[in-house]
């Protein structure tokens, strides 16, 4: 079955840099869209943005629009979460995700996570 593996999380001062890796495993990776979704405590899984299979269009949510960039090497099956100017707001658990094989623009695959902790 697919596997998502996330790296990169960790504890960083507000106004800091991480970048979070996530490799694919058993996965078309070439072919289709991937995602990063973060989930803060006592909220909401939300969505962060996405890249398309030849990383033409990537859409961000406005929260991190102009401080985070989203990036694939598809050679490597992996895809990349570069955070700049990181604020307490941005802290969440991290998740990769893969597109569907069946519903296009739907994510079927999930990574266990990583966290990410900002603090003020």
């Amino acid at each position: 079955q697919v596997q998502l593996v996330e790296s990169g999380g960790g504890l960083v001062q507000a106004g800091g840099s991480l970048r979070l890796s996530c490799v694919a495993s058993r996965y078309t990776f070439g072919r289709h869209l991937m995602g990063w979704f973060r989930q803060a405590p006592g909220k909401e899984r939300e969505f962060v943005a996405t890249i398309s299979w030849n990383s033409v269009g990537t859409i961000y949510a406005d929260s991190v629009k102009g401080r985070f960039t989203i990036s694939r090497d598809n050679a490597k099956n992996t895809v990349y979460l570069q955070m700049n100017s990181l604020k307490s707001e941005d802290t969440a658990v991290y998740y990769c995700a893969a597109e569907s094989y069946y519903r296009a623009g739907e994510y079927d695959y999930w990574g266990q996570g990583t966290q990410v902790t900002v603090s003020s």
